[in-house]
């Protein structure tokens, strides 16, 4: 009998069992605290679920959603947020890192950590730093305006003006990271070929239109999809600065989630909630992976 086919056998399912023990500590993480909430929540979804009652009542949770203008509202406030913070982010942070990337070392290094503190700072801390400077009676921002002669603006009372100051210090928390990945995508890039573009009296912008930005794709993905994702949950900036306020304003699905759940009891309204923003997410990180992914090579 020839023992070499039971022996290579033996020899796969010895490593296919060790590489599973390492997997198991993180699947398992991930199945309690990721695969199981989210099963459950669309599963709770699906029922009238409050401190009282357990009710199966299918779909009225999402018909309840689509009708009401509270939720309408929060959802367009989120778009509106992802479509303008996301790109600004993006470009600002490629901008950064362009003008840092070409310094010596030394302040390479220096500016990575100033602008990256943010990024490793508590959310609640630079949320309360502006929160004092939003202020409308004693605020560094009203100060600095009335030096133009402009009245005191309520920044976070007035609808004109909450959401934008919103997102303002949402840009402000979310370009640390990425402008420390666009410097070292663009350190990774030889010089050799910006050189030899040059030597063809390729100016700036071509450089960046053929050379950089292709190189630069596989960053530009995983930025664009983290950022999406990350800005579609934002809530803790929200929360302590005006709570969804003045008149629903700034409030977002994300805080709508809290909201249903945490201060009005409607645990099932909230699951529904939160399976419509997967679901919105999902959406968009599909589509941004199959119009920008199409360029990346991994």
């Amino acid at each position: 009998m020839d023992f070499t086919f039971f022996q290579k056998k033996q020899h796969i399912w010895r490593d296919w069992i060790a590489s599973y023990l390492f997997l198991l500590p993180a699947l398992a993480f991930f199945s309690v605290f990721v695969a199981y909430p989210m099963l459950k929540g669309i599963y709770i979804s699906f029922f009238s679920y409050t401190l009282r009652d357990f009710d199966f009542i299918g779909l009225e949770n999402y018909q309840t959603l689509f009708q009401d203008a509270t939720f309408g509202k929060s959802m367009w406030n989120t778009l509106l947020i992802v479509l303008i913070a996301v790109p600004v982010v993006v470009i600002f942070s490629l901008f950064v890192a362009m003008m840092i990337y070409k310094k010596s070392e030394g302040l390479r290094s220096l500016f990575r950590g100033v602008f990256y503190l943010p990024a490793v700072s508590s959310v609640v801390s630079i949320t309360v730093v502006w929160a004092s400077i939003y202020h409308s009676n004693y605020g560094i921002l009203n100060y600095i305006t009335s030096l133009f002669g402009m009245e005191p603006i309520s920044w976070l009372g007035d609808t004109r003006t909450a959401l934008l100051s919103i997102i303002v210090v949402l840009i402000t928390t979310s370009v640390g990271q990425p402008i420390i990945l666009y410097v070292a995508s663009l350190g990774n890039i030889p010089k050799s070929y910006i050189e030899a573009a040059q030597m063809d009296q390729a100016n700036s912008w071509q450089i960046f239109k053929n050379i950089l930005w292709p190189m630069l794709m596989p960053t530009n993905l995983y930025i664009i999809v983290i950022t999406t994702i990350n800005t579609f949950q934002v809530f803790a900036i929200i929360q302590l600065l005006t709570s969804g306020g003045p008149m629903y304003s700034t409030s977002t699905v994300m805080y709508g989630v809290y909201e249903q759940a945490f201060m009005l009891g409607n645990f099932g309204i909230a699951s529904a909630m939160g399976v419509i923003l997967a679901l919105v997410i999902g959406v968009i990180s599909f589509i941004q992976f199959k119009y920008l992914g199409s360029d990346v090579e991994y």
